[in-house]
């Protein structure tokens, strides 16, 4: 048996966590296994967290801050919102990883210490939330270390904290500790498997072009000409307007799309550099073949339904009904799509039938799951569906 309570407010500090914490208990009759924090980054996060740590009777946290908050009764900026769970047929274990600017395969080792699931094999299915702080960068790296340290056996969803789209700090939370430069994540082992479900509504708009300079995440050149002149380019030919010093209206709608063997991979640019280069919101490799990507009004909504379709089908192939979800979905969406973006969110809570979800605006996304676009992304509906 599954009981989850998910609740939101637009308290701040430790009036927040309190108010959260005192919901969950009075909805639960008492204290939750886990709890999920997706928190604006208007609170001292470290008083939020030690209250709710309190007053919800749990330390088994795990969260970040965020760009944007959302459940699946209301949305917006400056909010906190908490899912907590409580499950007979599941475990969970809370743990950080830190230093993943520098060395992304021991803050994995971090993690996975604290990961029990070969201690329960009563309880067959392995998965964890993983929640980045994807200011540091290499977080493709990351979920490729993770995923070599548990040997493939767990399924990973999540996303990068935020800082409502200012792109200076962002936090990650373990217990009630506040981490940079850092990587958390929530264990689930259990009986059922939890459903995860990652699509994009984009599509190729050029011809491919082959990366021929990269540094990190600065695409310098395309086809062996400055990124930026392929841009200036499909503007011409689209009749778009495109300024590069203030180039963020055109890249919202304008992304670029890495070829791999499951799809088009989403990098949301960011800025032009002085070299013609363009800055990208996560890594580009030398030698990858891109697309400039294009997307209609209504792709996004799309996108994150059949995403939570095909979670919950996994859910339900195996016997379960969806109880509760966690949906993830990039800043850039929301700044796209402006007031259109609740048309997504009404996608999703139609799609899940009526159980209930929360979420928040990433700075990316991440899935490792079979069937999947596995790795980190940008622009791209992820979800989980939590059994029964």
């Amino acid at each position: 048996m599954t009981d989850v309570a998910i609740f939101q407010t637009d308290l701040v500090n430790r009036d927040a966590g309190l108010h959260l914490g005192r919901q969950i208990r009075d909805q639960l009759g008492g204290a939750p296994d886990a709890l999920i924090v997706f928190a604006s980054p208007r609170n001292d996060h470290a008083a939020l967290l030690e209250a709710l740590a309190e007053s919800a009777g749990t330390r088994t946290i795990v969260g970040c801050s965020s760009a944007g908050e959302f459940t699946s009764t209301a949305s917006g900026e400056g909010l906190t919102n908490v899912t907590a769970i409580r499950a007979t047929s599941m475990r969970f274990a809370a743990a950080a990883g830190t230093g993943i600017s520098t060395d992304q395969r021991a803050a994995a080792r971090q993690i996975v210490s604290k990961f029990r699931g070969a201690s329960t094999p009563e309880l067959p299915f392995r998965a964890a939330l993983v929640l980045v702080d994807a200011l540091a960068g290499h977080a493709e790296e990351l979920v490729d270390a993770l995923t070599i340290e548990t040997g493939g056996t767990y399924r990973f969803f999540g996303g990068g904290a935020g800082d409502d789209a200012r792109f200076q700090q962002s936090y990650v939370f373990c217990g009630t500790d506040v981490y940079q430069d850092a990587v958390v994540a929530l264990e689930i082992v259990s009986l059922k498997p939890v459903g995860i479900g990652a699509r994009h509504g984009w599509v190729p708009a050029t011809t491919p072009m082959r990366v021929t300079e990269s540094d990190t995440s600065e695409v310098t050149s395309l086809n062996v000409t400055p990124a930026a002149e392929a841009f200036d380019e499909h503007a011409e030919r689209t009749s778009q307007r495109f300024d590069r010093a203030d180039p963020m209206p055109f890249f919202l709608h304008n992304i670029l799309g890495v070829e791999t063997d499951q799809g088009h991979k989403l990098r949301v640019p960011l800025g032009v550099s002085a070299n013609g280069g363009v800055v990208c919101a996560a890594e580009v490799p030398v030698g990858a073949t891109a697309c400039i990507m294009s997307t209609g009004g209504t792709d996004a909504s799309t996108a994150a339904a059949e995403a939570t379709r095909d979670a919950v089908a996994q859910v339900t192939s195996e016997g379960g009904t969806p109880k509760a979800a966690l949906f993830f979905d990039c800043v850039a969406t929301r700044l796209r799509l402006g007031q259109e973006f609740e048309q997504e969110l009404d996608a999703v809570s139609l799609a899940l039938g009526g159980a209930p979800f929360a979420g928040f605006n990433s700075y990316g996304q991440i899935v490792r799951a079979d069937g999947q676009f596995s790795g980190f992304h940008n622009c791209t509906a992820v979800v989980c569906v939590l059994p029964d």
